[in-house]
């Protein structure tokens, strides 16, 4: 079976039928794996680092070389399936994926291991939008909304579950089987899609794609990425200063680029919009410090604090279950009242819970007292802001536009981690095999947490001045243009905003 872009939206598959449940299974499945690894991985590095004998450069670039890749190529991939079938790029996206998770499983060294998780990022960046692409052409129109939710919703559950794994296969088997535990689901989402999973595409999609577009962002934020992990090391100059400059050009190309084609990769007009732009910067500043919390917090349990992988995996576990719980709550609560106030007081929740997380150390014996105030307050914080996020910057645009706006916001989410990961070890000090000292951790940590609050404060700052106290019902209201709502209510913005239908992939006639 092939839905295509001219047969009727009739065509759709219903949401209570077995065919349905398939369809939905295998997506959530397919994302879900690379969800999974995305919040299991950064409680393996410590782990990691001992048993492949890796500076912290290393541990760095196994959580960049990822995001990198993602980050850059994920706007470009929805865009393969709507040409060559979202069935097929996702199926590839899926085999991708987990063939680059195995060879992560068999790195012997810091250079393999870094290099299968940069192809590990590209299988993500196809796998990731075409399974909810699969979703919203599959459904009949009055199941895809709902579609759309349980997709968000059971994803979620996920990133919920990746810590608690993590922490169980590196104490048990070991942290290969992260990558290894792909594999089998790999292969039961590919017989699903393979055999319940109908073909479709947009018939009408022509030209050629944005690819040197993608190119040149994902050399840009590689090359800014190199200089900062390098100069923790002290390097020379020109270590620092080449790749330095060689992103500065690749940024200023990318731009020039995206001015210069008919349709970009990243239309530049959506920055038009004052709150477009605004809110990204605010995704910017929260993704940032969210980045650099999980990034350190996993090494300041195991070994600053003496917690197993299993004990760190679980220490954090309120965090994604409050945001579950209580995001579409957050984001019906910004509806009535407007997001100024969510969005102001939900990151200075956050920073108060990053503040109280300096408490955990050497001498933090007690979870209960100790660790869990600190990440249910982060948790909470986190609730309060994700959803009005989203549904701010949906309505900051066309909904023709929701698509590419969602896209856009995802992916500064992932830069904004990705530079943090780089950064914030230079910032606070902590280099080479200093993360091996449980002295130099805990006084790396405490200034890491001080940086994340700061960065969420600046956040609230900027949404307090920059967002309409109505931001939402003035857009609804306005009448010049129709808004899109987010459909992905209930989520687990852990890594990022959850995307949003609508194609964010673009091609250039």
């Amino acid at each position: 079976m092939t839905i295509t872009a001219e047969q009727p939206a009739e065509a759709g598959v219903r949401l209570s039928s077995r065919a349905g449940r398939w369809v939905l299974a295998c997506s959530v499945l397919g994302s879900g794996m690379a969800m999974l690894d995305g919040t299991a991985v950064n409680i393996a590095l410590p782990r990691i680092g001992t048993d492949l004998g890796v500076t912290l450069a290393t541990l760095q670039w196994t959580v960049n070389g990822y995001l990198l890749t993602l980050a850059g190529l994920i706007l470009l991939g929805g865009g393969l399936g709507d040409r060559y079938g979202r069935r097929r790029v996702f199926m590839i996206g899926v085999v991708w994926f987990a063939l680059a998770s195995a060879l992560c499983g068999a790195a012997q060294s810091g250079a393999m291991l870094i290099t299968a998780r940069a192809l590990q990022g590209v299988g993500g960046a196809l796998l990731t939008p075409g399974s909810l692409a699969l979703v919203q052409s599959t459904f009949h129109p009055r199941d895809r909304a709902k579609a759309v939710g349980a997709w968000s919703g059971l994803g979620g559950v996920a990133g919920a579950v990746g810590p608690f794994l993590g922490g169980f296969l590196v104490d048990g088997p070991g942290w290969r089987w992260i990558f290894l535990v792909n594999l089998p689901v790999a292969a039961v989402v590919v017989a699903i899609a393979a055999r319940h999973v109908p073909e479709s595409r947009d018939r009408t999609a022509s030209g050629a794609f944005d690819v040197r577009g993608a190119a040149l962002a994902a050399l840009a934020l590689a090359g800014v990425t190199y200089a900062l992990i390098a100069a923790s090391g002290h390097p020379s100059w020109p270590v620092l200063v080449v790749p330095a400059v060689a992103a500065v050009a690749c940024a200023v190309a990318f731009v020039r680029t995206e001015k210069s084609r008919a349709h970009p990769m990243l239309p530049l007009s959506v920055f038009s919009s004052r709150l477009f732009t605004s809110m990204n910067v605010v995704t910017l500043c929260l993704y940032a410090a969210i980045g650099g919390v999980f990034f350190v917090l996993p090494v300041q349990l195991q070994i600053a604090a003496g917690y197993s992988a299993l004990g760190s995996g679980l220490a954090t576990l309120p965090v994604t279950v409050l945001m579950l719980l209580l995001s579409a709550p957050a984001g019906a609560l910004a509806q009535r009242i407007g997001p100024r106030l969510p969005l102001t007081v939900g990151p200075l929740v956050t920073a108060a819970g990053l503040l109280l997380l300096t408490r955990v150390g050497p001498g933090s014996s007690s979870y209960p007292l100790d660790v869990l105030p600190a990440v249910t307050l982060q948790g909470l914080g986190m609730s309060l802001f994700v959803a009005p996020l989203t549904a701010t910057v949906l309505a900051s645009v066309d909904v023709d536009h929701a698509g590419i706006a969602s896209g856009v916001n995802n992916a500064a989410a992932r830069v904004a981690q990705l530079l943090m990961v780089a950064a914030l070890p230079l910032v606070v000090g902590l280099s080479d095999q200093a993360y091996r000292s449980a002295h130099k951790v805990d006084t790396a940590f405490g200034k890491s947490m001080a940086v994340c609050a700061g960065l969420c404060a600046l956040a609230a700052l900027l949404a307090f001045w920059l967002v309409p106290p109505q931001a939402l019902k003035e857009a609804e209201e306005g009448g010049a243009r129709q808004c899109a709502h987010p459909q992905c209510r209930a989520n687990c913005g852990f890594s990022a905003p959850p995307l949003e239908p609508g194609g964010p992939a673009r091609r250039d006639p």
